[in-house]
């Protein structure tokens, strides 16, 4: 893309996509690249500014991840973040020592320099100090711009350069001039405009949407009804209008009365032509006798595939694949972002020889970005803010073999646990909410009588990318009333569990 931008070098810390999110949220555009990338491939971008990334190394480590020499000679502003900092003072004259052991501590930095990336701030403010190797003497050309008890460089710069580093996370919230740190260096360090919004995106996305699939050029997308499959398939709706065919594949693994929603929104609301294909019966045939859940995705994942070759093929010649392709998925790959529409390379499990070119134009998109782009394309809230729902469906939510008997149970649970979270307003507080259907049963009374029984495990977990989760503290008279309806409602279910672990150890999903 051409507009302007901040290039972030990532050394594997686990603050680099949120520090990428931070800058965004400044209204600047930014893009992760990995530390090895060569200085000629960043100067190729055209960046304004540089940013070197934290991570949990030393720069005295045998494999320490470092960068190209010729970084520092590109000639832009360049901010240095913990081992950033560390790496700079290294590579650039100054003198970096072990602390001994990590310190992660809050403290009040001591600010001798007023303009520069403290610019506006007071003499004294609080950070989060996080470190294992500290700089015991500045590179020459740096002076020292704060320091703290027992760490006489917490900020260095070089005005000359522009080079700047601190020993601390400006984007984290718990360093509260953060902000401010970021708004100096982007703004006044950089000269970075306000220049990045979601109505910008969509504008300059469909603009290169249509320079692409030109002409009578036809483009064919897998929609499951998911956030990032939908918007995707509304984006490139907006750019080509109805040369998009949109193809739904109902496995008969979905939630209860999903297919009939994802249709009436796409068909009906947003009047896109959308193929749909009920192969349920096929799938369960191929599920059947099946326990391993490993095994169960991989006949889904391949089935699913020879239904959308089946169904793309008759719609005739398309050249373009839509896919919902986000950020996290190019930059955990450890590839550099490319352009919007690049060659199809067997992403996301299709084969070679489907000989599409690839359209994914939420590449550069975080998942709450994502979102805000749906709601700027007017998808509902519905579809926008719904729960991440596996490929496989409800397949890897029913432990054990597939059936069908199996699955009404868990879609049955499943609606009643989303009714009630929705009811009492706290589904957008929770990341991802579901039903279980282990393969246990259990001894109950019901009416007076022995029975023996399903047993549903709920699970419900806070986060922000999946990576990390926490259990959903529940009221507990609400998960009292959802188990009481499972139990009453659904058939051969007498109890109801709630699984109250984090990730890690366990995973979101059982399976």
């Amino acid at each position: 893309m051409s507009r302007e931008k901040v290039v972030i070098l990532d050394f594997g810390g686990q603050y680099t996509q949120l520090l990428a999110r931070r800058i965004r949220e400044l209204h600047v555009y930014s893009e992760i690249l990995p530390h090895n990338t060569r200085a000629e491939q960043v100067r190729a971008q055209q960046p304004q500014a540089l940013i070197f990334a934290g991570c949990a190394g030393s720069v005295d480590d045998e494999d320490a991840p470092g960068v190209d020499p010729a970084m520092y000679e590109l000639g832009i502003p360049l901010l240095g973040i913990c081992y950033g900092m560390q790496l700079m003072a290294k590579d650039l004259g100054g003198t970096v020592r072990g602390a001994g052991r990590r310190e992660l501590r809050k403290t009040v930095l001591d600010v001798r320099k007023t303009d520069g990336l403290f610019a506006g701030l007071k003499r004294e403010i609080t950070v989060r100090l996080s470190h294992g190797d500290f700089v015991s003497t500045v590179p020459p050309g740096f002076a020292v711009s704060a320091s703290a008890p027992n760490l006489p460089v917490a900020a260095m710069e070089d005005t000359g350069r522009q080079f700047y580093a601190v020993q601390f996370h400006p984007e984290v919230e718990y360093s509260p001039h953060g902000k401010a740190m970021l708004q100096n260096f982007l703004y006044k360090a950089a000269g970075l405009a306000v220049n990045w919004s979601v109505a910008s995106f969509i504008e300059d996305t469909v603009r290169q949407i249509r320079e692409t699939v030109t002409g009578e050029a036809q483009a064919v997308c897998g929609l499951s009804g998911g956030v990032d499959s939908s918007v995707a398939a509304v984006m490139v709706h907006k750019a080509i209008g109805d040369r998009l065919h949109c193809i739904f594949v109902d496995h008969g693994l979905l939630r209860k009365n999903e297919a009939k929603q994802v249709l009436s929104v796409f068909r009906d609301r947003l009047r896109m032509k959308v193929t749909a294909v009920d192969a349920a019966e096929h799938f369960l045939g191929k599920l059947a006798g099946v326990y391993d859940p490993e095994e169960k995705r991989k006949i889904i994942g391949a089935e699913f595939i020879r239904v959308f070759e089946r169904e793309a093929a008759k719609i005739g010649k398309a050249d373009y694949l839509v896919q919902g392709t986000v950020y996290p998925d190019v930059i955990e790959s450890g590839t550099a972002a490319g352009a919007v529409i690049k060659s199809h390379h067997n992403v996301g499990g299709l084969p070679e020889d489907l000989n599409f070119k690839l359209v994914e134009p939420l590449r550069y998109l975080f998942k709450d970005e994502v979102r805000l782009v749906g709601e700027e394309l007017g998808l509902p809230e519905e579809i926008v803010w719904r729960h991440p729902f596996p490929g496989p469906g409800l397949a890897v939510r029913v432990l054990g073999e597939v059936t069908r008997e199996k699955l009404e149970i868990v879609r049955a649970a499943d609606a009643i646990l989303l009714e009630e979270i929705k009811a009492a307003g706290l589904y957008r507080d929770i990341w991802q909410a579901f039903a279980v259907l282990p393969d246990i049963r259990s001894v109950g009374v019901t009416r007076d009588r022995r029975t023996y029984a399903y047993t549903v495990a709920l699970r419900a977990v806070t986060g922000q990318d999946a990576m990390t989760a926490d259990w959903y503290r529940f009221p507990h008279d609400l998960l009292a009333k959802i188990s009481a309806r499972i139990v009453k409602e659904v058939p051969r279910v007498n109890r109801v569990v709630y699984d109250i672990t984090t990730k890690p150890p366990a995973t979101i999903e059982w399976e």
